[in-house]
């Protein structure tokens, strides 16, 4: 054999193997994911459901559950996101300094730790608390976003690192609070720092190497936002209709969308059918809207984007012009569900603005958008037509002005509902959504830019929902086909956690005080326990020998717990939140700490797959 037929001969077979290994590594997710005795992405599948198929603990014996085990993370700040369980280990985050632990389920020993040397110069340009929504695994890695803007691989086995990537700099503002996501062979990643007049953009990651492969800016020029002014269509007189050249540009005054926000800090779905990936984008920059007239497209904005290319198949912007603070990345759950009577492919969206969004995730088609909470007054509903909110004069920070305090705007700046992600169970067609129950005072004022200091120009005062229950949340069930509040249970503070729903017919959330709560699918409250911090971490479970466990981190913190875990006492502080949260220290108190519960003794397993 010669040798170029050698070489040929070699670099078949390096192809070859290079296919193989990229479609395994596809189908080591899939796999950890098609059995629900495993939780192996941050929702539970790809669709951002956090729905389990699970159903030995059942709305008859969930009283009976009990702590099984638990475990310190050592850290004292807001525990955002969950734990992954993939066979027999589990892979816990903490916030800053984002340690990661690998523990073996069997008897709760540590295979590895991982705690990365970061910089805590990034710390003051954390908005809202130094938080972590959380890691990914794919192709035998884990996959961890720093708060310092590097994005690791560590092999899930050993914890060792596998490849590094810088995807932004805290020097300008630039942070990640985020958790990555893995679809197909690509990890996808976003940005923080809105208030730091940070340009948003999501960027996609070979999951072997950690190239870029993809970068999509949310304003700017289309080429930089991966936008087709003639294919990529937005909901225009009650159709779809093509963007236009310059879509965003024309919408800002001058150069200001270069520091115009539309930040990528929330949660990702994908639906493989149609190869479209989901996310939204956050506020524009400044919060004082006198300082960028115009529609700011297209931050506060749905994007779906083929996952392979980047390119922008549709968007659809909430809040044009926000005045509020009313960041768009909340969840896009994917559901088929019946929308007038007929099966859709729907997206649902439950937004900070306090309107839940139905849309065709396949067209982009505008189909419900009412509000979840009816205590919302800065608009009276959304033009079905424009697409556009109709806003209340008297709650416009921008028809006020500068330095003029508006008073009595529902919902507050942290929105109805903030990051805490949702649940859709397919059993009930319904959806089960942890909301905030808070109105502010807002006044705006000029703020200069400078890169790497806050850009936030507006005071906020927060405070709980006048001529209400008292409280500063509910946990609400939610017709996304009809767009109405199915039942709503009042709680004293938000709920910030995010919420789980089972085939067990047993749902479950916590609350900022500490419990952990499981309701029936009317809402009826079944059982708590009080957990050692305050929740804001997400509800998830798994099965292992033949037993369900559910699991919760709790450790108060977030924006909502800002002034505990920062230390912050002055009302204003934390963007409006302290103030707001104040009794919060009367319940509960810091600390980090995983809390997993399972019905003692031996119980049928009815679903194990």
């Amino acid at each position: 054999m010669s040798s170029k037929v050698i070489l040929k001969h070699l670099l078949v077979i390096a192809g070859t193997l290079a296919v193989s290994n990229s479609a395994l590594a596809d189908e080591q997710l899939n796999k950890a994911m098609a059995s629900p005795k495993n939780w192996a992405t941050q929702a539970g599948d790809n669709a951002n459901r956090r729905y389990s198929e699970l159903n030995q603990i059942t709305s008859a014996n969930v009283k009976e559950l009990q702590v099984a085990w638990t475990f310190s993370t050592g850290v004292l700040r807001g525990h955002e996101g969950g734990p992954l369980v993939i066979g027999d280990t589990m892979y816990v985050h903490s916030p800053f300094p984002n340690k990661v632990y690998a523990i073996n389920l069997e008897d709760q020993s540590m295979r590895w730790k991982y705690e990365p040397r970061q910089d805590a110069g990034v710390i003051p340009v954390m908005c809202c608390d130094t938080v972590n929504r959380g890691v990914a695994y794919g192709d035998g890695k884990i996959i961890l976003q720093q708060a310092d803007t590097t994005m690791v691989a560590l092999d899930a086995k050993t914890g060792k690192e596998v490849w590094k990537v810088k995807v932004g700099n805290p020097k300008v503002g630039e942070s990640n609070t985020n958790a990555p996501h893995i679809f197909k062979n690509m990890v996808i990643t976003g940005i923080s720092g809105g208030e730091f007049g940070v340009r948003g953009r999501l960027t996609a990651h070979d999951l072997k190497t950690g190239k870029q492969l993809w970068k999509a800016y949310s304003v700017g020029p289309d080429a930089d936002m991966l936008m087709d002014p003639a294919k990529t269509m937005t909901w225009t007189n009650g159709k779809m209709a093509p963007v236009g050249k310059d879509s965003s540009l024309k919408t800002w005054s001058g150069d200001q969308w270069k520091i115009g926000g539309g930040t990528t800090w929330g949660w990702y779905s994908y639906d493989a059918a149609t190869n479209l990936l989901y996310y939204g984008t956050g506020n524009p920059s400044t919060w004082n809207p006198s300082q960028r007239p115009g529609d700011n497209k297209w931050a506060m904005t749905i994007f779906a984007r083929d996952l392979d290319t980047g390119k922008a198949k549709w968007v659809y912007q909430m809040t044009p012009h926000d005045e509020w603070d009313y960041d768009g990345v909340n969840e896009m759950i994917l559901a088929d569900i019946k929308v007038a009577g007929k099966p859709r492919k729907t997206l649902v969206h439950l937004d900070r603005n306090g309107f839940g969004y139905t849309l065709d995730r396949v067209t982009g088609e505008l189909l419900v958008a009412e509000k979840f909470d009816p205590k919302v007054n800065w608009a009276t509903h959304i033009d079905m037509k424009t697409g556009r909110p109709a806003v209340v004069a008297k709650y416009s920070t921008s028809q006020g002005g500068e330095d003029v305090n508006i008073k009595g705007i529902c919902p507050a700046a942290l929105g109805s509902k903030d990051q805490q992600p949702a649940a859709f169970s397919p059993k009930t067609g319904l959806f089960y959504v942890p909301t905030n129950h808070v109105c502010m005072d807002y006044e705006p004022y000029k703020v200069d830019f400078t890169a790497g200091q806050p850009y936030v120009g507006a005071t906020v005062s927060m405070y709980p929902t006048p001529d209400s229950h008292g409280g500063m949340g509910n946990f609400i069930a939610w017709d996304a086909g009809t767009g109405k509040i199915v039942w709503s249970k009042p709680e004293k503070f938000s709920v910030w956690s995010g919420a789980l729903a089972t085939a067990g017919d047993v749902n479950f959330y916590g609350t900022l005080e500490g419990f952990i709560k499981a309701v029936d699918n009317n809402g009826k409250e079944l059982w708590k326990f009080k957990t050692p911090s305050g929740i804001v971490g997400n509800v998830n479970t798994w099965e292992y020998k033949g037993k369900q466990y559910i699991g919760v981190l709790s450790g108060i913190g977030g924006w909502a717990g800002i002034g505990m875990a920062a230390g912050l006492t002055k009302p204003n502080e934390g963007l409006g939140a302290v103030g707001g949260y104040k009794e919060l220290s009367n319940y509960t108190e810091l600390g980090g700490v995983l809390t997993v519960f399972a019905i003692p003794g031996n119980v049928t397993v009815a679903s194990a797959k």
